[in-house]
């Protein structure tokens, strides 16, 4: 998919997955954690060769750079905006709009009424300035007795 920005959309490559993983870590970090709670964010931010296969994982490029990624999973009949991760150099760019639209058009391409979101508080903000509303709050995966923001974005299907 090209966009008039020249970001192109493409599927992940398994040998990828080292450098997508640490494009996540470093995106991540811009909120100012320390190297000691990054640690205990790896395992869940980490991508291996097989989740690098998945149709629902797209890579945002330009001209051959990697600007960012984006994923969604359906668990139990719920899609899920798993990652959204854009290189700090490229972050206010529009990357990160791209990805999210690309997210958006995804699950309503796998027929899913919403596109639930359990963002990193630092990035309520872009969610909510893309349409999600608040709801609520769940338990972090990689932070005992952390709670993060969970936000919904309802999809209008055709």
């Amino acid at each position: 998919m090209n966009l008039q920005s020249g970001i192109t959309f493409r599927s992940a490559r398994p040998q990828e997955h080292a450098i997508l993983t640490e494009l996540c870590m470093r995106s991540k970090a811009v909120w100012g954690y320390d190297e000691q709670f990054m640690e205990l964010c790896r395992a869940e931010l980490t991508l291996n060769e097989a989740a690098c296969t998945s149709p629902n994982l797209r890579v945002a490029e330009r001209t051959g750079t990697i600007l960012g990624i984006a994923e969604i999973t359906i668990v139990d009949e719920e899609c899920f905006l798993e990652k959204l991760f854009v290189d700090p150099e490229q972050q206010s760019s529009g990357v990160g709009m791209a990805l999210f639209d690309w997210s958006k058009n995804r699950a309503l391409a796998l027929e899913q009424h919403q596109l639930i979101i359990e963002a990193d508080p630092g990035a309520v903000g872009f969610y909510r300035k893309m349409g999600a509303l608040p709801a609520g709050e769940t338990a972090s995966q990689s932070i005992p007795g952390r709670t993060l923001p969970r936000l919904v974005l309802p999809l209008n299907l055709p």
